[in-house]
Parts: C-alpha cells; sequence; structure tokens
C-alpha cells in the first residue's frame, strides 16, 4: 500500500473483559474505526484508487451497507461520481450514511445477489464495477491488517473473524502468509441463516444457501467467494456458527465493554469469546478483527434483542 491510501491504521486494543473467558490474552483490531466504520474501506479504497490510476470515470457498487459506503467515501475522495446499488433490507441508516458521501443510491432487489445483477446493467464502458468481496484487489488492501499486526511486533496464535463473502478471510489468510504467520489458525464465524461457508464445508462442495434469514444482512451473501472456499481446503480455517441473538447480545455487551457499536455480523465474530468457542479456550494469544458496520443504532440493536428474545 502507498502512503496515500484511503484506510487508516486502526488502533489494537487488549481486551481484558474478554480475556475473562478463555485462558490467553485477547487483543482487538479495532477496523469499526475506519472512517466509514468498517474494514471495508481497506480493500476497496484501494481498488478504486487503483482504477482511477487507470482512467476509470464512475464507480458502480451493490452492496448491503458497508461496501457501499467505502467505495461513495472513496469516490468523494478521489472526485469519481459513485452509484451504489442496496437491497430493501438495507438499514435507513446505512442508506443515509452512502448518500452523505454525496453517492446516488438505488434501491433494488430483496438480496444483496439481486442488486448485484442489476448493477451489471449499469456498468458501462467508462465506468468500474467494485464488487464488495470478491476481487484479489480487495484482498490485498484487507490484508493491510496484518501488516499492521506484523508492526506491532503482535504474534497471535489464533485470528478470528466474521464471514460474509469471504473477502475479509481472504484478506487475513492473504496478510498471514507474506508477513510469516502462515501457521496461525482462523476461527470464521458466521450467524445461522447466513451460513453459505459452513454449509460449503459441511457438504463439501461450494455451494450456496436458499435465502438469507438472519439480521446480520451483512453477512449476507448466499454464496462465499470461491477463493475463501478453497483457501479453507489449504489453511487451517475452523467454522463456527452462531445465533442472532448471541450476534445482538454480543454487540449490546461490547458497547458497554470497549464503549463502540458494531453491527450484529461484527457481533458474530465478538459471540465466539463472550460464549468462548471450544477452538479458543486454550489460545495463548487471540486475535479478533472487529470489523465494526455503520448501519445500526443502539435503539435498532435493542428493538432486535427484544424481538429475537420473544
Amino acid at each position: 500500500m502507498n502512503k496515500q491510501s484511503l484506510h487508516i491504521e486502526t488502533p489494537l486494543i487488549e481486551s481484558l473483559s474478554l480475556a475473562q473467558k478463555v485462558k490467553g490474552r485477547v487483543w482487538l483490531k479495532m477496523e469499526a474505526l475506519q472512517p466509514t466504520g468498517s474494514f471495508k474501506l481497506r480493500g476497496i479504497g484501494w481498488a478504486c484508487q487503483k482504477y482511477f490510476s487507470e482512467g476509470a470515470k464512475r464507480f458502480i457498487s451493490s452492496s448491503g451497507g458497508n461496501a457501499g459506503i467505502a467505495v461513495a467515501y472513496s469516490g468523494r475522495k478521489l472526485g469519481v461520481p459513485v452509484t451504489v446499488i442496496v437491497p430493501q433490507s438495507t438499514t435507513t441508516r446505512a442508506i443515509e450514511a452512502i448518500r452523505q458521501e454525496n453517492a446516488e443510491v438505488i434501491i433494488k432487489g430483496e438480496t444483496w445477489q439481486e442488486s448485484h445483477s442489476y448493477s451489471q446493467d449499469l456498468t458501462g464502458p467508462n465506468s468500474v464495477y467494485i464488487h464488495p468481496f470478491d476481487n484479489p484487489l480487495l484482498w490485498s488492501g484487507h490484508a493491510t491488517i496484518i501488516d499492521e499486526i506484523r508492526k506491532s511486533k503482535l504474534i497471535p496464535d489464533a485470528v478470528v473473524l466474521s464471514v460474509g463473502g469471504g473477502g475479509l478471510l481472504c484478506g487475513i489468510i492473504e496478510g498471514l502468509y507474506r508477513n510469516n504467520f502462515s501457521n496461525v489458525p482462523i476461527l470464521a464465524v458466521e450467524t445461522e441463516g447466513a451460513d453459505s461457508l459452513s454449509l460449503s464445508l459441511r457438504a463439501g462442495r461450494h455451494m450456496e444457501i436458499d435465502g438469507i434469514k438472519s439480521i446480520a444482512t451483512s453477512l449476507g451473501a448466499k454464496k462465499v467467494a470461491k477463493a475463501a472456499y478453497d483457501w479453507c481446503h489449504k489453511h487451517e480455517v475452523v467454522s463456527h456458527v452462531v445465533s442472532d441473538i448471541e450476534a445482538v447480545d454480543s454487540c449490546l455487551k461490547f458497547s458497554i465493554d470497549h464503549r463502540l457499536l458494531v453491527e450484529p455480523a461484527c457481533g458474530a465474530a465478538l459471540a465466539s469469546l463472550y460464549d468462548p468457542a471450544e477452538f479458543l479456550k486454550e489460545k495463548e494469544c487471540i486475535l479478533i478483527i472487529v470489523c465494526g458496520g455503520a448501519g445500526v443504532t443502539m435503539s435498532q440493536l435493542e428493538a432486535w434483542k427484544q424481538k429475537l428474545d420473544a
């Protein structure tokens, strides 16, 4: 990455509250503090800079929220107009955040896949489609998370992250390999109803789920990137699935413990520590990617909790 990267270097914070749940120490990579509220800016910013340098005149994106915000932010910073197609499930807060970056928003389809299909019709000769997770440029950008971990001198013996489309998973593994951490395993966490990676691994083939039945809509890809599925057969990736209520409860607990609001998609990874996954109980140094999410409010989290408890 060059010195003009659109993302920032985020804090690495030790979590004493989460460390009480396991044997070892727990470290939080605070991607929720990126200018757009999530890790997405790393890869998307890098990709947008690359395409801009090659003459792109417009960026097109399809997103349930965070990727669209990252494309809109990148476009504003680079002076490139942006159109983001979002599904109907996208939160009002996420749509407002995209529009605040001066991007055009089109609401199309019930799922991200439908928005993605529609976006292909809008991409012309001078415009570039920025995929929210399935692009090697994005993975190289996301890998800078591990570059920063290496710079900090921290040596994790496990990395915990949430999986939606698999872009973060691909990026973190790329970062592990380019920083000589190739022996560090990953706990890949999904929510029930958005667990396409878990389903594929159990079936032994790259599969698509029928639909998204989780409130963690930013984990809402019916099929993970093929590269993410393939990595699970070349690197130690342990699949872990949590419920929506566990994800939401973890967001609420995290807001108290660390005074930061994150989406249920991020809460999924946190849930694997609040109610420790067996895989993590004996680890000495656990790194959690606090991937963030800009499309949620405290009142919305509380409403989800009330509904799920009922």
